[in-house]
């Protein structure tokens, strides 16, 4: 039932967001070669034409830096605002945040 109410929040506030003219970026999952996530916050994905695509999910996710995690859609995309993620091993469930182009800061720094 959490989930649903998680899922329905998170609807309409992507739908709110629409209609005031911020679409979600939604990810095409066939173009996601891996991801890793470096702090409770962030899911770095990875795709398969060399870019990277940051989530900055809106609040930390305990578990996901360690045990990785899982989704389900009826899509073949994974937007931002729109859908969560359930952590594996301790089944937390997240909401994503927005999707923003990533790129690593330099080596050294």
């Amino acid at each position: 039932m959490k989930i649903f109410a998680l899922t329905a929040v998170a609807l309409l506030l992507a739908c709110a967001a629409h209609a005031a003219g911020n679409a979600p970026v939604c990810l095409r999952i066939i173009d996601i070669k891996n991801t890793n996530s470096p702090d409770p916050h962030t899911i770095l994905f990875h795709m398969r034409d060399g870019s990277t695509w940051k989530n900055t999910l809106p609040h930390p996710c305990n578990g996901l830096q360690f045990n990785g995690f899982s989704y389900n859609t009826s899509i073949d995309k994974i937007c931002s605002n729109l859908q969560s993620i359930r952590v594996n091993q301790n089944g937390n469930v997240c909401m994503l945040g927005a999707f923003t182009p990533y790129a690593p800061p330099p080596a050294g720094q």
